[in-house]
């Protein structure tokens, strides 16, 4: 058992993320002691369903035995070694098939530790190819309005949440939001293609006057996570590729949230039928293990930095890149994907999960545009409380199911094992949080 000392030491010892430290006066801290599937288990015994694949990284639930395995098996031959001027197995192999999962559009991977790095790489990369090419003037970026891409200074240039933003507003250079294609946004006789198209035409118009001095937009695919799971149409991908096109500035996907199989499909940019000139990966690419991230390219982009002088070079790094043992995670991650079909076994988790989620909330008077895309439900609530979330979430743990609303919206993101039972814990631990947050 926990010593019960631990949650005090961990409030003088340790600077909890996101987290106003004072709340934990009030709202302790839950001391894990292990994990199995998709329940956490605190010091008392008590189990928690995991509802948001531990800030959306787990894929194949907690201590799964086949990562373990490949993660053992590589502890015996190389725990790590610098990747600035030497290579191994794990780092390559996982390129390679990374591309050949984009059909080779994307051809050479680039690797950090986070989603934040992988934004900063991302925006250095399209800036820096640009100059390479003599287009000097090309140094600034366009992002979604809502956008969430990390909270390093660079990813905060392309970040518009401002409870992450403002505070740091003096260090940013920050860059320009366009309207987003939220599908909560249609109008009167619109489709969700509509909206998309809405928000594809403000951004080709921003284009048109501003194109030469824009390196890249970045978009979050299908889904913007952290402004509240806005969801919109695929169409708008669509069009940001042509125009991008058009106006010869990059088109950098954001899959870190979204990307393996989130949304249905491994990519969520598939569902366009487009490839971006630079994708961002992290969260779930190590099945939630290992601190990783990378950056997939183009080959023209790669081309622009391939030359006898170093300065036109990439020169970034991080003492951990590539390391092996989160490069093996992730490639015994691809292989479950791949032995177990999961994108095909997806499609009817996804639906029960849909489905359970609909019969609970579909009909509640403070329940708000009900939306899915794949692996990920969501629905906002009509409450005045401000401590809505606080509520819902202290509710839920008593309930035995971890969710944490983003504000006044309420999303189930389970790791891809969930079956009928768990799906059914999971939504009516929900029903009993809401009741209680709202009264």
């Amino acid at each position: 058992m926990t010593s019960p000392r631990l949650l005090d030491r961990s409030r003088r010892a340790v600077w909890h993320p996101c987290t106003q430290m004072k709340s934990h006066e009030t709202l302790p801290l839950v001391p894990i002691t292990r994990g199995e599937g998709v329940w956490l288990y605190d010091d008392t015994g008590r189990r928690f369903l995991d509802g948001v694949s531990a800030w959306w990284v787990n894929l194949f639930g907690h201590c799964n035995p086949r990562i373990n395995a490949a993660i053992s098996e590589q502890l015996e031959t190389l725990e790590h070694v610098m990747l600035a001027g030497f290579t191994h197995a794990p780092v390559v192999e996982l390129s390679e098939r990374l591309s050949a999962l984009t059909g080779h559009q994307l051809g050479h991977a680039f690797y950090a530790s986070d989603g934040a790095s992988a934004t900063e790489i991302a925006l250095k990369m399209s800036m820096h190819a640009w100059r390479n090419l003599g287009e000097t003037g090309k140094d600034r970026f366009i992002s979604l309005a809502g956008s969430y891409h990390g909270e390093t200074v660079g990813a905060l240039a392309v970040t518009d949440v401002a409870l992450f933003r403002d505070a740091y507003a003096p260090l940013v250079r920050a860059g320009t939001t366009v309207p987003s294609p939220d599908a909560r946004q249609i109008e009167p006789g619109e489709t969700e293609e509509d909206a998309a198209e809405r928000a594809a035409h403000a951004l080709a118009h921003y284009l048109a006057e501003h194109h030469e001095e824009i390196a890249a937009l970045i978009v979050e695919p299908l889904v913007q996570g952290a402004s509240g799971m806005v969801m919109y149409h695929p169409h708008y991908l669509r069009r940001a590729r042509e125009l991008c096109d058009q106006y010869r500035v990059h088109l950098i996907a954001d899959e870190i949230a979204v990307g393996c199989g989130r949304t249905g499909t491994f990519f969520a940019c598939e569902q366009a039928g487009i490839w971006p000139d630079l994708m961002c990966l992290s969260k779930g690419i190590s099945g939630g293990y290992l601190p990783l991230s990378l950056v997939l390219s183009t080959n023209a982009i790669y081309d622009c930095f391939y030359d006898a002088d170093v300065t036109r070079g990439f020169l970034h790094s991080h003492s951990y890149t590539g390391n092996p043992l989160a490069c093996r995670a992730a490639l015994a991650t691809l292989d479950i994907f791949e032995a177990d079909d999961v994108l095909r076994a997806n499609i009817a988790r996804a639906q029960a999960l849909g489905d359970a989620v609909r019969a609970a909330f579909g009909g509640h008077p403070a329940v708000r545009h009900l939306r899915q895309r794949g692996m990920i439900v969501a629905f906002d609530v009509d409450t005045p409380r401000p401590d809505f979330a606080q509520r819902f979430f202290a509710a839920g743990l008593d309930h035995g199911v971890l969710l944490r609303p983003l504000g006044k919206t309420v999303y189930f993101m389970p790791p891809y094992i969930v079956d009928a039972a768990d799906i059914a814990h999971l939504v009516n631990g929900a029903s009993a949080a809401l009741q209680h947050a709202l009264s």
